[in-house]
């Protein structure tokens, strides 16, 4: 069994989303005959949507019955198709309700407003967030059966055992619980008929006992009911465990901060929001590069003003960075290219206020000063703005060279007032003991010689 891409329009061999690729296997004859979707479970579990929305999408769109059997994970449509003609129709169904409308990228969840009945779609990829685009017959379907519940419970009976029962009472001798569209009601207002008059259902067999303690208490213990709350469990665990981002390239990454960054700044809240930046940034694991970004989010002709704005944010992220730093120099040049008449003229007094502001270090900008690139802009460009930028730097280093030297003189200084206070010190302190001292000094001079004698 190969793989697909989960987009297919797409013909690049190392796309990272794949999918199984679809196998049908037609069973029965006559009127009986039907088609096994054999591995649906694997191919909804790629596209990450439950099996039931494509086959019930199979089963719109050439107008035939459907049936899921979650036992067995058999889903099936009515009547011969062939594997290659429901790829097809999977198509359609993932450009439905798979793929991003924005960026065409499969990283997408569905989720339903039962209030305004409305089939919403959020991509973790791009940020995108708004209404299905698609009215389709499955809209219905979807609306009925939200994708946040059981999948097992999806199009079916909620309780497992008594849907069970019922097919028995129907004469199904294969044993397989299979259960169509209208099935589902029917067993839906069966289940809630028995529930009213006290049975209890355990392992799919039902007991009828009436009395006060057991009335409108049940508890379904078949093996598909507890796979199902199992599934629940699992769901719910998915939640406060960490999320595959780690797992994505870093352009992705970058990207994901990208959309964050200009949805605070487009919502006015980026200034309140540089802890939270920081630390999507640092989970992300691309805090160096986000300087990049901001450059390119929050700068424009007006950048003189705009780096006083947010220089707390910067700071964030470039402070004893040099990494950071230099990547921001990069997306200062870029804004540099993007309104070259307005900023080329002021690259000087652009740097000098990225200095004074402590957001660049004199370090990095010397050494950003000695060699031009054209990473992120054209040579050409890098080269004037470099020669634009030649007075500040010359500038910053007879600056550097200026304080050296003070540097320098002040510890000479320091020296020699060192060693005259310490040839000063015992002067001033002798003249006061030397009358007394020194007659005793003789003296002791006199004995020591006799008694060397």
């Amino acid at each position: 069994m190969g793989t697909v891409n989960v987009n297919r329009s797409v013909s690049d061999a190392f796309y990272r989303y794949k999918m199984p690729r679809l196998m049908a296997k037609v069973e029965g004859k006559g009127n009986g005959i039907k088609t096994v979707i054999v591995n649906m479970a694997d191919v909804a579990k790629a596209i990450g949507r439950p099996a039931t929305y494509p086959t019930k999408y199979f089963g719109c769109e050439l107008g035939a019955q459907t049936q899921f059997d979650f036992k067995n994970d058999r889903f099936i449509v009515n009547g011969s198709h062939d594997a290659a003609k429901l790829q097809d129709l999977l198509d359609g169904f993932i450009r439905k309700f798979v793929l991003c409308p924005s960026c065409e990228n499969p990283e997408t969840v569905l989720s339903v407003s039962q209030k305004k009945q409305a089939i919403l779609q959020a991509c973790k990829a791009c940020g995108y967030h708004g209404p299905l685009e698609f009215n389709h017959k499955l809209n219905t379907f979807i609306l009925k059966n939200p994708p946040n519940i059981n999948p097992a419970t999806q199009g079916s009976s909620l309780t497992e055992g008594k849907r069970g029962k019922r097919g028995k009472k129907n004469g199904e001798a294969n044993g397989e619980t299979r259960t169509s569209d209208n099935d589902s009601e029917q067993a839906n207002d069966t289940s809630e008929n028995n529930e009213e008059n006290g049975d209890v259902s355990t392992n799919g067999d039902r007991t009828s006992e009436k009395g006060e303690d057991d009335e409108g208490w049940s508890v379904d213990v078949s093996e598909a009911a507890v796979r199902a709350r199992m599934q629940d469990l699992t769901e719910g665990a998915k939640g406060m465990t960490i999320t595959d981002d780690l797992e994505k390239t870093e352009k992705e990454r970058l990207d994901l901060i990208y959309e964050m960054v200009k949805r605070k700044r487009d919502a006015g809240t980026i200034g309140s929001a540089n802890k939270e930046l920081l630390a999507e940034a640092e989970r992300l694991e691309v805090k160096s590069k986000v300087p990049l970004v901001l450059a390119e989010l929050l700068f424009d002709q007006n950048m003189h003003q705009q780096v006083k704005k947010h220089r707390v944010l910067f700071l964030r992220f470039t402070h004893e960075d040099h990494k950071a730093q230099k990547y921001l120099i990069g997306g200062i040049e870029q804004v540099i290219a993007l309104h070259k008449d307005a900023l080329l003229p002021k690259v000087p007094g652009i740097l000098k206020l990225f200095y004074d502001t402590d957001i660049l270090e004199e370090k990095v900008l010397l050494e950003w000063a000695e060699k031009g690139s054209r990473k992120y802009v054209s040579k050409e460009l890098s080269q004037d703005i470099h020669s634009r930028a030649e007075p500040f730097i010359k500038w910053l280093r007879e600056a550097e060279e200026e304080e050296s030297e003070s540097s320098e003189e002040e510890d000479d200084d320091l020296e020699i007032e060192y060693d005259d206070r310490a040839k000063a010190s015992p002067l001033k302190e002798q003249p006061k003991t030397q009358p007394a001292r020194k007659p005793a000094v003789d003296d002791e001079g006199d004995d020591l010689d006799i008694d060397a004698i």
